[in-house]
């Protein structure tokens, strides 16, 4: 069998494939299986194990891992209870379950389809699980120094790895070290690579650590997730930690996310971007009455002078197109948000002199 691999299955090695339980075994999120691939749609290449684009063409075999998705913008799909006749390919990582809808534009093209083979096994004739495969715990130090700063958004595509990456690149030329992590969201290792190579000496995540996705995950287990990955960033020492979470503040996640104070404990401050310039003022309403520190506003509304314009006329607080965020100086810039205005936090804008020079 000419086996291809989806990048979410790289720590999968030594396996066999179980024919017989495909239709006993009830899977679970991450669990990882065979596929044939019948038929093509949105999907006519997985994300290989090396992070290059691997075609497939019906007959394919491949080695996908069973996972969820929210994306407002492409597809919503589930892990489903039992044994179907075809599966769908909900991303290029390697997720694939059940697809329950898909955003008009993809009509046209439909779903990526397979059917099972069989599930990969280990030694014991247990189904192999991506989740924390081959992963050695270890615990948080307590001499921490880097601050984390939140990359967050009012939807899908509305800029935040941009700005995550835009504002890596600034911090780094400034002379800071940053790290990169993506917390939630579905199996793509594109958005790592970008912001690594744009500026963060690391960028890790929630695959790195064998998740096809974190929708549904509980707030727990996505704290849980985000301490591990803190570990892995803090080899590295950095002076900030840009963690980035998907889709927008009244997604699942995102919104349980940022009103636990499990989580926020650890935050500095966050990055807000937005597609236009009504959605960058709710933004900030919904953050301020959540007292979350707000650093700075960006995204894709930044690309029409119009848009930035009504935002600035709006609201006191930092506008930063992809040319302010690359600027070696928004460290300064970020520096005082984080210490506020006399040592405390603030929501208004008061450093004039910084913000004229970005």
């Amino acid at each position: 069998m000419n086996l291809k691999k989806a990048i979410i299955c790289k720590g999968v090695e030594d396996f066999r494939v179980n024919t017989d339980i495909i239709k006993t075994h009830r899977p679970q999120a991450g669990d990882v299986a065979i596929f044939q691939v019948l038929e093509i749609g949105k999907h006519n290449a997985v994300q290989s194990v090396n992070g290059n684009n691997s075609y497939i063409y019906p007959g394919d075999y491949v080695m996908l891992a069973f996972g969820t998705r929210y994306a407002t913008g492409q597809f919503e799909g589930y892990v489903p209870d039992g044994y179907l006749e075809e599966y769908q390919l909900l991303g290029k990582g390697g997720a694939i379950g059940q697809l329950a809808s898909m955003n008009y534009k993809l009509k046209s093209k439909g779903s990526t389809n397979f059917s099972i083979v069989g599930y990969a096994v280990d030694e014991n004739n247990e189904v192999i699980n991506t989740r924390y495969l081959n992963y050695q715990p270890q615990r948080l130090t307590s001499k921490r120094k880097g601050k984390v700063i939140l990359s967050l958004g009012s939807s899908m595509d509305s800029g935040k790895t941009t700005t995550a990456a835009y504002l890596s690149r600034g911090l780094s030329l400034g002379g800071d070290k940053v790290a990169y992590i993506k917390l939630t969201g579905t199996v793509y290792a594109r958005d790592r690579s970008y912001v690594r190579d744009t500026g963060a000496t690391m960028a890790i995540d929630f695959s790195t650590l064998g998740f096809p996705s974190t929708y549904l995950c509980s707030t727990n287990e996505l704290i849980v997730l985000f301490k591990r990955l803190l570990v892995m960033v803090e080899e590295i020492d950095p002076d900030y930690i840009i963690v980035e979470i998907a889709d927008g503040l009244l997604q699942r996640e995102t919104s349980r996310l940022i009103q636990s104070k499990g989580f926020m404990k650890y935050v500095s401050g966050v990055f807000f971007s937005a597609g236009d310039s009504m959605s960058a003022m709710c933004g900030i309403d919904m953050l301020e009455k959540m007292d979350i520190n707000i650093i700075a506003l960006s995204g894709l509304f930044t690309g029409s002078p119009l848009l930035e314009r009504e935002v600035k006329e709006n609201t006191h607080y930092p506008v930063l197109n992809l040319v302010g965020l690359e600027d070696p100086r928004v460290g300064e810039l970020v520096r005082k948000r984080l210490s506020g205005v006399n040592g405390k936090r603030s929501h208004k804008a008061k450093n004039s002199k910084v913000l004229s020079k970005v």
